[in-house]
């Protein structure tokens, strides 16, 4: 199972919103097939499995056992039934990680198995296997998207200075690995002022990967179109309080700011399914999440520089899933 969680993860930024998954098949001990979903509407990892079998030990499926981090899907969507493929195949017993929360799954595969007189054996290695889908996880349970909120802040606890202007604090090494993190999450999300003050791309121009869609909050509508956020290397929406129009690759959503916003927009999000976000805003819109507690992970880099003064990052609680240095930076990753 640990070998299926290994083959899913290959996937982070090429699945969503379908979940990252991996199959072993397993013949007396030895694996003699193994696959993974790779890219979204393209064979599941069952399939995948199956197909790398090689012609000659075809005839030892009916010996088998398969192994699979999220139970086997149980209807057509854009590829066919994974339970009737194991079936069809005769082979006798599957081993699953994680139940599939989806409406359209949940244990409607575990039962087409178990009706076809298939062993079915769930909960190995469970709990990692749900973390590794938490984006999935958190959709269709929390019915919103995955916030990770993400934030660099000087060794004396400031994220910026008091004055408009931008600070650059962690070093080429961490600036890397979050584009690296961009291209693992669906949408990236920052406020007005960030995009008035720094001009971002939000864009993985460092890594190799696909650009996250961008949202940003600007309730006036006040931004310049000639804003780097703008460009047309990925889906924009701007959440705002004065209309809903689409024009291109750019989504303007009218939202009511005299409510509170940030669940409107999750809301919206969620419909649009998107699974994931990465908050990378600034001091206040990152504290709007922390005081409506919509987060789920946090991470933070801590630089060696101290600034003296000004705007404070925000102060959370959790559990410390992980910490190490990048260069000379910290890494603290937080979870809710």
């Amino acid at each position: 199972m640990q070998r299926c969680l290994d083959l899913a993860i290959k996937a982070i930024g090429h699945v969503a919103p379908n979940p990252m998954v991996g199959s072993v098949i397993v013949h007396e001990g030895k694996i003699i097939g193994e696959g993974y979903h790779q890219q979204f509407g393209k064979a599941h990892a069952e399939v995948n499995a199956i197909n790398s079998v090689p012609d000659e030990l075809l005839h030892l499926l009916p010996e088998s056992t398969i192994y699979v981090s999220l139970e086997p899907c149980s209807h057509h969507g854009k590829t066919p039934p994974c339970a009737d493929l194991i079936v069809s195949k005769k082979i006798p017993k599957v081993v699953i990680a994680s139940n599939d929360p989806n409406p359209q799954v949940a244990g409607k595969g575990l039962q087409k198995l178990r009706d076809a007189g298939v062993e079915v054996v769930t909960g190995i290695l469970k709990k990692e296997a749900d973390f590794l889908n938490r984006r999935f996880m958190t959709a269709h349970i929390k019915h919103r998207p995955y916030i990770i909120l993400k934030w660099a802040e000087s060794a004396d606890g400031f994220m910026a200075s008091n004055e408009p202007k931008q600070i650059w604090l962690t070093n080429d090494y961490s600036k890397k690995l979050v584009h690296q993190w961009r291209g693992e999450e669906q949408a990236i999300l920052v406020g007005k002022h960030t995009v008035e003050i720094d001009d971002p791309e939000l864009t993985v121009r460092l890594v190799e990967g696909k650009n996250p869609a961008r949202i940003v909050i600007d309730r006036n509508l006040s931004l310049p179109a000639s804003k780097k956020i703008f460009k047309p290397n990925a889906s924009v929406f701007v959440f705002n309080g004065l209309r809903e129009q689409t024009d291109g690759h750019i989504h303007f959503e009218q939202m009511d700011f005299n409510q509170t916003v940030f669940p409107q927009i999750l809301k919206s999000l969620s419909s649009k399914h998107i699974q994931s976000v990465i908050v990378e805003g600034g001091p206040a819109t990152l504290q709007h999440f922390v005081d409506a507690n919509l987060w789920d992970e946090a991470r933070v880099f801590t630089a060696p520089a101290k600034l003296g003064s000004g705007k404070a990052s925000p102060k959370i609680t959790g559990q410390l899933l992980k910490e190490e240095m990048i260069g000379g930076d910290r890494l603290k990753i937080i979870l809710n």
